[in-house]
């Protein structure tokens, strides 16, 4: 069996797809996404090893980019129309760590990422 090829996107085409607003780090909207990590707890994202990964979650507060900042990950989508305060924006730029926000839910937003060929954290 051949394995699938990589496929990746970048933020604003994750942006543009998800009818996102850029929250931080505008500039990292270049960046290519191929792995996506769902989770609202963040012990989950911690152990799943999914370096430059994107985090979709619900968990808009500052422990979501404390997370993504020791986990590596490249960006974080904030789901269910629910948005961090200023100080976890902040916090995110300081980290050089996108911020995406979207009315759509968390099994949408997913499902739309995995038909456009992007891979879970496995």
């Amino acid at each position: 069996m051949s394995a699938e090829p990589e496929t990746s996107m970048s933020l604003a085409a994750i942006r543009d797809l998800l009818e996102c607003e850029v929250l931080a780090c505008p500039e990292l909207l270049g960046t290519e996404i191929s792995t996506v990590v769902a989770a609202d707890g963040m012990s989950v994202v911690l152990t799943a090893l999914c370096r430059r990964a994107f985090l979709v979650t619900g968990l808009a507060n500052i422990q979501a980019v404390r997370t993504a900042h020791v986990a590596d990950l490249a960006a974080i989508l904030f789901v269910r129309g629910v948005r961090p305060n200023e100080k976890t924006i902040d916090h995110a730029r300081q980290r050089s760590i996108a911020i995406l926000a979207t009315r759509l839910g968390m099994f949408d937003c997913c499902g739309i990422l995995r038909n456009q060929g992007l891979r879970g954290v496995t």
